[in-house]
């Protein structure tokens, strides 16, 4: 019973490398192949139990493909570039040494710590039992993929899918790059401080579409308010947007309102244009009582133009989109077309400029004003544009706010958005494409499918190029007085093959010269090399290019596998680098899955001390009283046992309860094979027609289980693999075995009836080995190598699936299998009524028993009779009688039904069951009629001489 998982399991881990049993299974010929496409992780660090919940999961798709006879590679992966790496590596080295960092001599030490962690995960994802190609695995850096991921980038642009652009982005001033969506948290917590604006209008200059009657209203004045939660985007201000679809109201400030006197009362006097939806809201928010002088359409407001308060510019309003509501602010928004999308395709309709001061580490520039340079745009910054707009009567309000705003997740500082000059794929290119392909895929859970096509109908223009050394370089070259790009098909051809022999360290190494073809080698001198790198999305997202078609894998893979947040990351940019660039999604079916939480539900981190680490639950702590080494098979039965496609929770407890299954089960199949010691399939065991009844309806659950297994499996349901090996282990400890014991040890060791339960028990044990074998492979392969026959397989993933013999389902009916059902539920009765004894001090063991049945149906009572002797030992009795009415059990066992009494005769030494005819064999008088001459076969010195056996006999 004891595992011994800590020694155990890493000898059978060499033994299937010893063996060669994966590649064997990864080289079967003509056999159909399955490809699940691993999403590499980041190779920054170490690994936790998410780690470990994706990759078991993927490896129980695997084995189980295996022993369904498929031919399966599984080639893990490490996303090795990009700002995570580069930034472990900046961290490391002291700030003088940062200065002199090179790009080269940056990319060097990244991927040195990059091949350093990639060995460390691998030996601990091998020790999960996670089987693959681990000696040769993909990683990003290698040449190989990297040119393939240029083919993918080369086809794209020859494809019109890739421009360069001036557009805002999400940038991180903590990082100095770009960053993706999928690259970006919304922690809880964050404060801005918001502030509502008057930007007054500028008078005499009444657009035509204005209603004439309401032109009085502007004799005096009025300004246009408006709110923003990024006050620092005052000064790329270049319009303010309103929707034409809405009313709005003039409306004159006649006084404060309220306990506490607001900043606002200074606007007393003033005429404001609102929403007209929004004018009680904004009362009770400014403090102020509000008087509606006019209300016009939205679109009477369009033409109007307003002085900009912090710089006296001139700037229209115009009209926006459905993007304008009543929901909050106060219906008029301040556009930067440098700052914000929506702000930016206003700008691209009315030809707003792009007005964007500020820099890489988001401080001003000198365009936003001397009095502003140098600041932080969310520090310092923030509050001096604040203190502008109090200082020229154009604040209305300033308080704060609390909402979600975007944050690098690798720096944990707040983003902005930002124009600049960077590579874009064009997702509107593509979009209808790639929706078609989506809805091609399989989602499990379906769920997932409504989570995904949002994101993807929503997508906008997706940032491609990274402001990092440590990536891909995107192979473009620059006019050095004009700045315009050179790249065609010739460049980004001969680019890709220097890279897929020299990697892309030649970008940085090599002359310019040598990276220009042939036909443009003379405008060397005129040209600058690029600097950008490409996303680290675009890197994995690549992954079906580098590795599944490179490899000769099945493509479109069969799955991909990640958790649910790749959504929005890996999944979406394999789908759409797929589609761009080979007019097809690269995957078949998504599976999806959640995070770990602790046992009470929180998240887990460093600070809370709930963080559990895979490899202390596998080896144990120190204190292995505190700390157990529950070993992989239970990490990896407790994965089995979640509904992974929400959060999942794991601690001690649920370890401990899982650790019990684990027992539960290894009991289970030792107690199976410990009555099989001596038995060989192939000479012993007995045809299926010649089983008992009770054998064959044992049969007839085992291939109902096994197709509910088969079922479960296919659909990824594992904790109905968990489930259903429960209930069945379930029936077999406390039916079929216990019922089967006396047949077991009892009876002759090569007699019909023993041989019978082996028979029932082996068939057993070969499909319980099957259906155990992707979740407990070490387990399994343990109990299989330890058969005491050659199974004619050395392993049992090379072995595969055995189905259940049609005979077992079609040799019994439903009615033959009825009777069992019901007949162990009379057996349930009969346990009850013989417990009844025990408290009342009439019976001990249930041998003791005999079990009287009364049933009212004659055809029931009639089969019970029949299958007497059968149900007798199905039931653990000594003797069973059947009764013709309810006042017969009762008199002679007090029950109703079915009631249980001391059993006549006497026990018989051996089998323990009570016999009337104890003693007939002089030489054994304790002995029962069925263990006498067993005994005496085992012992020859007891047995009879012949003549004295006739007159024993008379």
């Amino acid at each position: 019973m004891r595992a011994n998982s800590v020694t155990k399991e890493p000898a059978i881990q060499q033994w299937w490398a010893d063996n060669k049993i994966y590649e064997q299974i990864a080289e079967r010929a003509d056999a159909e192949m399955f490809t699940l496409h691993d999403g590499p992780p980041y190779a920054n660090g170490d690994l936790h139990i998410g780690h470990a919940l994706n990759k078991i999961l993927k490896d129980f798709v695997n084995r189980y493909q295996m022993m369904k006879g498929k031919r399966v590679r599984y080639v893990p992966g490490w996303d090795c570039h990009g700002l995570p790496i580069e930034l472990k590596v900046l961290q490391s080295i002291d700030a003088d040494a940062r200065k002199a960092l090179t790009p080269i001599k940056l990319r060097k030490k990244a991927r040195a710590f990059a091949l350093k962690t990639v060995d460390k995960q691998r030996d601990a994802f091998r020790r999960y039992g996670v089987w693959g190609d681990w000696e040769d695995p993909y990683l990003t850096l290698l040449p190989e993929y990297e040119a393939a991921q240029m083919e993918v980038f080369g086809q794209m642009f020859l494809n019109g899918h890739v421009y360069r652009g001036k557009k805002p982005v999400h940038w991180s001033p903590s990082s100095m790059t770009a960053l993706a969506e999928a690259e970006l948290e919304y922690p809880e917590g964050h404060v801005s401080q918001s502030v509502y604006v008057a930007f007054p209008l500028v008078s005499g200059n009444i657009p035509d579409g204005f209603p004439a009657e309401h032109a009085s209203v502007l004799e005096a004045g009025a300004s246009l308010a408006v709110w923003t939660t990024t006050p620092w985007t005052m000064p790329a201000n270049a319009a303010v947007a309103v929707n034409d679809k809405l009313e709005y109201s003039f409306v004159k400030v006649t006084g404060a309102s309220g306990d506490v006197e607001k900043e606002s009362s200074r606007m007393v006097g003033k005429t404001l244009v609102v929403a007209q939806g929004l004018v009680a809201e904004v009362a009770t928010t400014w403090g102020l009582t509000l008087e509606t002088l006019c209300t016009v359409p939205g679109s009477a407001l369009v033409g109007f133009e307003y002085t900009h308060p912090m710089y006296g510019r001139a700037s229209p309003v115009v009209a926006g989109g459905d993007y304008i509501t009543t929901d909050s602010g106060t219906g008029l928004v301040h556009t930067a077309p440098g700052h914000g999308q929506e702000d930016y395709m206003t700008g691209l309709k009315f030809g707003l400029p792009l007005l964007s001061p500020v820099d890489d580490k988001g401080l001003f520039t000198d365009e936003a004003g001397d009095d502003l340079v140098g600041k932080s745009v969310l520090k310092d910054g923030n509050e001096a544009c604040i203190e502008k707009l109090r200082h020229s009567d154009a604040l209305i309000l300033q308080e704060p706010y609390n909402h979600k705003y975007p944050y690098d997740w690798r720096t944990k500082k707040p983003t902005i958005f930002r124009a600049t000059e960077q590579w874009f794929a064009s997702v509107e290119g593509f979009r209808d494409e790639a929706l078609a392909e989506l809805d091609k895929i399989e989602f499990v859970p379906a769920s997932g499918a409504k989570r995904m096509r949002p994101m993807v109908s929503g997508r906008n223009d997706w940032c491609i190029s990274r402001q990092r050394s440590w990536g891909v370089p995107i192979p473009c070259f620059y006019d050095k007085e004009t700045k315009e790009p050179l790249m065609d098909k010739a460049t980004i051809e001969h680019v890709t093959e220097i890279v897929r022999t020299k990697g892309t360290d030649a970008w940085w190494e090599l002359d310019l010269v040598d990276l220009l073809p042939d036909a443009y080698k003379d405008k060397a001198d005129s040209l600058v090399r690029g600097t950008d790198t490409m996303d680290v999305w675009f890197d994995s997202g690549s992954s079906w290019a580098g590795v599944v078609k490179s490899r000769g894998l099945k493509y479109p893979a069969d799955m991909y596998l990640e958790g649910s947040d790749q959504h929005r990351g890996w999944f979406q940019s394999s789908l759409l680098t797929g589609v761009a660039a080979a007019g097809k999604a690269p995957y078949e079916k998504i599976l999806t899955h959640g995070f770990v939480l602790d046992e009470k539900g929180y998240k887990m981190s460093k600070s809370l001390g709930n963080v559990i680490d895979p490899r202390l639950i596998i080896e144990g702590g120190k204190n292995q009283k505190t700390e157990p080494a529950f070993g992989a098979d239970t990490l990896r039965l407790w994965v089995a046992s979640t509904d992974y496609t929400s959060d999942v929770l794991i601690g001690v407890n649920i370890l401990k309860q899982t650790s019990d299954a684990y027992r539960k089960l290894r009991g289970t199949l030792r107690f199976l094979m410990g009555n099989i010691g001596d038995f060989d399939p192939l000479l012993d065991a007995v045809p299926y027609d010649q089983l008992p009844s009770f054998d064959r309806y044992a049969l007839r659950r085992t291939a109902d289980m096994l197709a509910e297994m088969d079922r479960a499996y296919a659909t990824h349901q594992y904790s109905q693999v968990t489930a259903q090996l429960q209930s069945f282990t379930a029936f077999l400890s406390n039916v079929y075995l216990d019922a089967s014991k006396d047949r077991l040890y009892v009876e002759s060791p090569t007699g019909v009836p023993r041989r019978c339960a082996q028979t029932v028990v082996n068939e057993i044990v070969t499909r319980l080995l099957c259906v155990v074998a992707p979740i407990a492979p070490h387990m399994a392969e343990e109990a299989f190598t330890a058969l005491p026959y050659k199974p004619g397989h050395e392993s049992v993933f090379l072995r595969g699936w055995v189905d259940a013999a049609p005979e077992w389902t079609a040799g019994m009916d439903d009615a033959e299998a009825g009777f069992w059902a019901t007949a162990l539920a009379i057996r349930g009765e009969v346990n009850r009524a013989i417990e009844t004894g025990r408290n009342e001090k009439i019976l001990g063991a249930s041998l003791e028993a005999k079990a009287v049945i009364y049933a009212s149906d004659a055809a029931l009572a009639d089969a019970i009779t029949t299958r007497a002797e059968e149900l007798k030992q199905a039931f653990i009795v000594s003797q069973l009688e059947v009764v013709s009415s309810v006042d017969d059990v009762t008199a002679k066992c007090g029950g109703q039904c079915v009631g249980a009494c001391k059993a006549d005769g006497a026990k018989c030494a051996r089998c323990w069951g009570y016999f009337g005819g104890l003693g007939s064999d002089e030489r054994h008088p304790e002995l029962c009629p069925r263990c006498t001459p067993i005994v005496i076969e085992k012992d020859p010195s007891l047995r009879v001489p012949a003549k004295k056996a006739e007159e024993v006999a008379a």
